[in-house]
């Protein structure tokens, strides 16, 4: 029944104001606006919904999005430019470089979160 809807995701953000400012702005996403709520339309046709919670949001306890680049030295790098802070988990500091980027094994990633405390990802292709 459901096979042939063009299903998409979501998410909660607690300011729908600083989250479009943050996904068009700072991360250069193409971002549309409409009903109080956001729609990121991301590469290869998979649009995102972000809508609001206020107060009742609760930032995501896994990567919403994980962005594939081929260079994840010079993607960090341009985040960092851009304002982006890298995170450095509980566990893993050693694995962590000083840029943010994991290198304990796996593919090469370095976690971000949104100003609603959402975690995203840059992970090398």
């Amino acid at each position: 029944m459901l096979a042939e809807s063009p299903a998409y995701s979501g998410f909660s953000v607690d300011d729908v104001a600083a989250a479009k400012a943050f996904y068009a702005d700072t991360l250069g996403l193409d971002v549309s606006e409409a009903n109080g709520m956001l729609t990121l339309h991301l590469a290869g046709g998979r649009d995102t919904l972000v809508y609001p919670k206020g107060d009742q949001h609760q930032p995501a306890s896994y990567t919403i999005l994980n962005f594939p680049v081929p260079d994840i030295e010079a993607a960090v790098d341009g985040l960092t430019e851009r304002g982006v802070a890298f995170e450095k988990y509980e566990g893993t500091p050693t694995a962590t470089d000083d840029k943010g980027i994991f290198r304990g094994g796996g593919p090469l990633i370095a976690w971000f979160t949104d100003p609603a405390g959402n975690v995203l990802s840059v992970i090398q292709e």
